[in-house]
């Protein structure tokens, strides 16, 4: 089955991933109509979310950032299926990294690098900043289901230096390329929803206080390896900046959970200065009634 519908939606999706943008921008025009006009896809979820993350907002203020949230949304699925068959050339245009010496410092000493991010803007496009190092890239993900699919989003992306590595290997990976005197920037989506657990570290995130991924903190310790923040920024449509900021390149001299308060703090601040592209349809705070302090008052 897996192969079928690998079979029937491959040509589809790669005749549709080298039409020029402007008319993949069309198709993201028309696809704004169907997903949030007509289809309403998770306007819930949306809706909830904004309303926790901003509650001094009028409904007209949500309402403002709710569309434009949805033509960014729109915007980011056709890139995704653009990122399949795009040239480096117009990677290259489309993508301008700042401050990379803070990152190309460390890979020059044969040193590795955490690379963290949200799930904001163009967080796809951060898969292009293999062209501006001066070592190797690898991306954890969580791999896909249809093996398939799988092999197509692997080869997509190693066309520009990216690695994709599973989350399920990222440390014995990490060890290994230590062990080797390999380079490598890790670059990871750290602001998940992770399950709790008797051991989670809850803190707030937008003013709702929610179990956070620690994982960048663990590994940076672990390896000590230095930690830097991207701030991904749309500037023009299809077009976005990326801004390297350090968050510590001595990450064993800190305080426990300091360099995910510095992140999430970092990440705050990012959203606050554009709401609108932020990934508000993942559910950011499911786990909100299930924190511990809340319970324990209850009883």
């Amino acid at each position: 089955m897996q192969l079928l519908i690998y079979i029937i939606s491959y040509p589809l999706l790669i005749g549709l991933s080298i039409l020029p943008h402007f008319i993949l921008y069309g198709t993201a025009d028309f696809l704004y109509i169907i997903l949030y006009k007509l289809v309403g896809y998770r306007t819930k979820v949306v809706r909830e979310n904004l309303n926790l993350s901003f509650p001094e907002k009028s409904k007209a203020e949500l309402a403002i950032i709710e569309r434009a949230f949805y033509r960014h949304l729109c915007d980011i699925f056709i890139e995704m299926l653009k990122a399949l068959t795009i040239s480096k050339k117009q990677v290259l245009k489309r993508f301008k990294f700042n401050n990379m010496e803070l990152i190309n410092h460390h890979l020059r000493q044969n040193k590795g690098v955490i690379l963290v991010c949200g799930h904001y803007s163009s967080w796809e496009g951060m898969l292009s900043i293999g062209y501006h190092i001066d070592g190797k890239g690898y991306a954890v993900y969580t791999p896909l289901s249809n093996k398939y699919f799988e092999r197509l989003i692997v080869k997509s992306r190693k066309k520009h230096q990216i690695y994709l590595g599973s989350r399920y290997d990222v440390l014995q990976d990490i060890a290994k390329h230590q062990n080797n005197k390999e380079a490598y920037i890790y670059g990871l989506a750290a602001d998940q929803s992770p399950q709790p657990k008797a051991r989670s570290y809850w803190r707030t995130f937008m003013g709702v206080e929610v179990p956070v991924f620690t994982g960048g903190e663990r590994m940076a310790k672990q390896f000590d390896l230095p930690v830097v923040f991207a701030d991904i920024n749309r500037f023009k449509r299809g077009y976005y900046e990326i801004n390297i900021s350090l968050i510590t390149d001595k990450p064993n001299e800190t305080k426990e959970n300091e360099i995910t308060d510095i992140f999430t703090e970092t990440l705050e601040a990012q959203i606050l200065k554009d709401p609108s592209q932020y990934f508000w349809t993942h559910k950011r705070f499911k786990h909100v009634d299930k924190n511990p302090k809340l319970i324990s008052k209850s009883e």
